[in-house]
């Protein structure tokens, strides 16, 4: 293996019809609905984002996952994190798509499992006023039982061939690790589990958002500040993880608004619950969405082809203004030059995302700009 890097890409299913989706949201409820739906909130937003090749495609069928596929690995991506909503207590969430992938072999493209683990509630994908009070549909449910079944159940994607490995161990991604109530005995009943059925172990990867919070020997957070991104890794990588993938987003954001805009901002919403639409030139933005941190050899930089979630959250939205394939081309090449000097197996990249429709974040290939962002790949990867 001498690859520039080994890039990841986040796989969202939510794109085929679901019985709790219909119950929630109404008959044949898919996220296609919030972006048909979107509208321009100024002048010059692109909306709504119409998809060209793949058309309002439904998971269900094996034909779409296999073109879906084939336009990555065409394009340099290793393979695909498939989101995955354990819920706790055996209940899963828009689990067909990877089923299906999984026990049919088709497609023939490298997986690994992302770990959703995030209560599902009324706001999770369709615009709601910001004065409607938050209510959980589905909670996520913990317990060392638990681990057990969760891990039986996802024993059989973890000995599929083609499930993505780092140093022999199967990836497995988690979203929330601070949601986790024992993180170190999820970890470690893992990779005792792992080993029992013949596994080198688990690799474990966290999500870690650098404008972040500390955690405290009581168990409580401190807001960090700024400059202490290398604590925070720390302070993750010590409850058993073996790589933290960074977030530089909000920090990006605070470090372009300025100390006194971003807290005001921050106090308006809090105290007068009024959040305005939020825009950042990605042009400016990008200058702080890499940190030196990530040159580390367990620390994973993240990319964005681009951001706007207003087909979910309407004129609440945080916005990112001139997206285009050559700022993508700039993110790609800083995050390459990030882990250059790493041993080739852990020169990992994450891209968020494949197929995010309803956050205008996305690599497949859209009327406007058609396979811009794939040839983008291709022409710095292969």
């Amino acid at each position: 293996m001498n690859k520039k890097a080994r890039l990841i890409a986040f796989y969202l299913p939510q794109f085929y019809p679901t019985d709790l989706n219909d119950s929630w949201w109404g008959p044949g409820y898919t996220e296609w609905r919030s972006v048909t739906q979107a509208r321009p909130l100024f002048r010059n937003h692109y909306q709504p984002h119409e998809p060209a090749d793949l058309g309002y495609y439904d998971l269900r069928l094996s034909e779409t996952r296999e073109k879906q596929a084939q336009l990555a690995k065409d394009a340099g991506i290793e393979g695909f994190c498939y989101w995955h909503y354990w819920m706790g207590e055996g209940r899963v969430l828009l689990e067909r798509p990877f089923k299906e992938v999984l026990e049919s072999g088709k497609p023939d493209y490298p997986f690994c499992l992302g770990w959703a683990n995030h209560n599902w509630t009324n706001k999770n994908w369709t615009k709601q006023s910001v004065f409607l009070k938050e209510e959980n549909l589905v909670e996520v449910r913990y317990s060392e039982e638990d681990y057990i079944r969760h891990f039986e159940y996802v024993l059989p994607a973890f000995k599929d061939k083609r499930y993505i490995r780092v140093d022999n161990k199967p990836l497995f991604y988690i979203w929330n690790t601070a949601d986790i109530p024992n993180l170190e005995l999820f970890i470690n009943k893992w990779q005792d589990l792992a080993k029992k059925n013949g596994l080198d172990g688990v690799y474990f990867v966290g999500l870690l958002n650098t404008l972040g919070r500390l955690r405290t020997e009581d168990g409580k957070f401190l807001t960090s500040e700024m400059n202490n991104v290398g604590q925070l890794i720390d302070e993750e990588l010590k409850l058993g993880l073996d790589a933290v993938n960074t977030i530089n987003t909000k920090r990006a954001e605070f470090l372009y608004d300025g100390r006194f805009k971003s807290l005001f901002s921050l106090a308006l919403g809090r105290f007068l619950k009024y959040y305005r639409l939020k825009k950042y030139d990605y042009r400016k933005l990008i200058k702080y969405m890499f940190c030196e941190e990530e040159r580390r050899e367990n620390v994973w930089p993240m990319i964005l082809p681009n951001w706007d979630r207003s087909p979910r959250a309407g004129r609440i939205a945080s916005i990112y203004t001139n997206t285009t394939p050559e700022m993508f081309k700039k993110s790609l090449e800083k995050a390459i030059e990030l882990v250059k000097d790493k041993t080739p197996e852990h020169r990992i990249i994450i891209i968020k995302s494949w197929n995010e429709w309803g956050e205008g974040n996305y690599l497949e290939p859209d009327l406007k700009y058609g396979h811009a962002y794939l040839n983008v790949l291709k022409e710095v990867m292969l």
